[in-house]
């Protein structure tokens, strides 16, 4: 049964300008954030390799986004990642995080410096204190896009977070990737998981700013 309205033009008329205050399950995202205890798991010619790191993330609130009818909430992401023994980053990472109120799906693009590209889908409702998303290599709504090379060498079959919150001010979160090693007869699971805690809150969205400007001339 087909979900989508026959109207696909349409834009919504009574959007709220104020993105945090219509994030949802994405709310106590918005900030920034730092874990010093990551791991990461990943496979090397003789054996996986496992490497401590240090991580950074932003998340900024943008403005209301629409596809037509279909209206989306959000966060615009950065993720920075170093190791103790090196200098050169380790692992840099943008994206967004969306909240779609009407229907309470959640997405997560991602978008790494190695040719490679994701959009991850999950189900929430406001105050959940655990999101799950995924992607899966070969799907045209929710999917993985990769170099040549790394479908080769590397090809990723399957992505999947587990992000859970701890109360306001900390979250964790495990992330498996299912990896086609070439030479290697079985998949190998990448994992990565951190724990974050804030040092700094959301600020509001660009348009929420100026209206809030605007009010006070």
């Amino acid at each position: 049964m087909n979900p989508f309205p026959e109207d696909i033009f349409t834009e919504p008329s009574d959007v709220d300008p104020d993105t945090l205050a219509n994030l949802g399950p994405l709310t106590r995202l918005a900030g920034r954030w730092e874990g010093h205890k990551g791991i990461d798991i990943n496979p090397k010619a003789d054996a996986p390799e496992r490497r401590e790191f240090i991580e950074q993330i932003s998340f900024d609130p943008i403005d209301p986004q629409a596809n037509g009818p279909q209206l989306f909430y959000g966060l615009r992401y950065h993720i920075h990642i170093t190791t103790e023994e090196e200098d050169i980053t380790f692992h840099d990472q943008v994206g967004y995080w969306l909240w779609e109120p009407a229907t309470g799906l959640i997405l997560q693009t991602l978008a790494i410096p190695r040719g490679q590209t994701a959009l991850a889908s999950g189900q929430a409702k406001p105050g959940d204190d655990r999101l799950t998303l995924t992607a899966t290599r070969g799907q045209t709504e929710y999917g993985i896009c990769s170099t040549a090379f790394l479908e080769y060498a590397f090809r990723t079959d399957s992505y999947t977070i587990d992000l859970t919150f701890e109360g306001d001010d900390a979250w964790s979160y495990d992330i498996r990737t299912m990896l086609a090693v070439r030479g290697r007869p079985e998949l190998f699971e990448h994992r990565d998981r951190n724990r974050l805690t804030r040092v700094a809150p959301g600020k509001p969205n660009p348009l929420q700013q100026i209206l809030t400007r605007r009010a006070k001339a």
